[in-house]
């Protein structure tokens, strides 16, 4: 019995002792038998040049993050001249009355951040609209793809096909 207990805090300290080694971004606060949101998950770009983590950042919002990217020699950077990997990317979409998704999309080039909404209209499919001064109808829609490949390798690099 000692030694179940002692198994037991053993495994707890072990627990504890390496979460700071998983990532915390981004939260799934799921309850158990609620299914994921149809726009939640990780995404092939339109360009099948990267692949996007889109999930819950907080505030009942959904944040989209670069965790895939295909390159060849030095990994791309921003602006700013920080690495692409990683980057934030989707920010602050909130979901709206007719099920589309509102927020903000970050071009990494420029550093300009667009008006932007994002829907599922079938399963494995997501549709991201950017559009500039508030109008949709100044914009352009990319189709994305629901990815399930292999996991990405170091520095975010996408696996050959």
């Amino acid at each position: 019995m000692r030694n179940a207990g002692l198994a037991a805090v053993l495994a707890l300290a072990a627990a504890l002792a390496t979460s700071w080694l998983a990532p915390d971004w981004p939260v799934y606060a799921q309850t158990v038998g609620t299914p994921p949101l149809a726009v939640e998950g990780y995404w092939l770009a339109q360009d099948r040049d990267g692949v996007f983590l889109i999930g819950h950042c907080g505030g009942g919002q959904l944040c989209g993050r670069l965790v895939g990217l295909d390159y060849d020699a030095e990994m791309p950077k921003d602006v700013w001249g920080r690495p692409e990997c990683g980057l934030v990317m989707l920010t602050g979409f909130t979901r709206q009355d007719d099920g589309r998704w509102h927020g903000t999309i970050l071009d990494p080039q420029t550093g300009r951040q667009y008006d932007s909404m994002i829907w599922s209209p079938q399963r494995g499919v997501l549709k991201l609209r950017g559009y500039i001064l508030g109008i949709p109808f100044l914009g352009e829609t990319q189709s994305w793809t629901r990815y399930a490949g292999p996991p990405m390798g170091a520095a975010c690099k996408m696996p050959k096909p």
